[in-house]
C-alpha cells in the first residue's frame, strides 16, 4: 500500500483558517495555533449572537411601539390587550414600522385598539 503524504489537506486547512482569521489583530491572524482558537471562538460568537439579535430587536420594536403608543394615552400592554380584542393581528416589526413611517395609520390602530378595551371607572 502506498504511504499517503498529507501535506497538501493538513496546507488547506491551515489555509481555511488564516483565511478566516483575516483582519484580526496580532498572532491571530498570521499564527495557526492563535488563529485556529480565535476563530472558533468566533464562531461561537457569531452562532450565539444570531440568536440575540432576534430579542434585540424584538425589544426595540417595543419600545418604539411604547413610545408611538404613550402619545395616544395607551401604555404597551394595553395596546397589545386591545389590538387582540380586536382581533387584529400584526407583528410587533409591522407596528414599529407603521409608528415610524405612517403615524396616522399608527394613530388609527391605537385607537381601534382603545376601542376594544373595557372602559375604566
Amino acid at each position: 500500500m502506498a504511504r499517503v503524504k498529507r501535506g497538501v489537506t493538513s496546507h488547506a486547512k491551515h489555509k481555511k483558517t488564516l483565511e478566516a482569521a483575516k483582519g484580526f489583530y496580532g498572532r491571530r491572524k498570521n499564527t495557526i495555533r492563535a488563529a485556529k482558537a480565535a476563530v472558533d471562538r468566533s464562531m461561537q460568537y457569531a452562532y450565539r449572537d444570531r440568536k440575540n439579535k432576534k430579542r434585540t430587536f424584538r425589544a426595540l420594536w417595543i419600545q418604539r411601539i411604547n413610545a408611538a403608543v404613550r402619545e395616544h394615552g395607551l401604555t404597551y400592554s394595553r395596546f397589545i390587550d386591545g389590538l387582540a380584542k380586536a382581533g387584529i393581528e400584526v407583528d410587533r416589526k409591522l407596528l414599529s414600522e407603521l409608528a415610524i413611517a405612517e403615524p396616522a395609520a399608527f394613530g388609527a390602530l391605537a385607537e381601534r385598539a382603545k376601542g376594544a378595551l373595557p372602559k375604566e371607572g
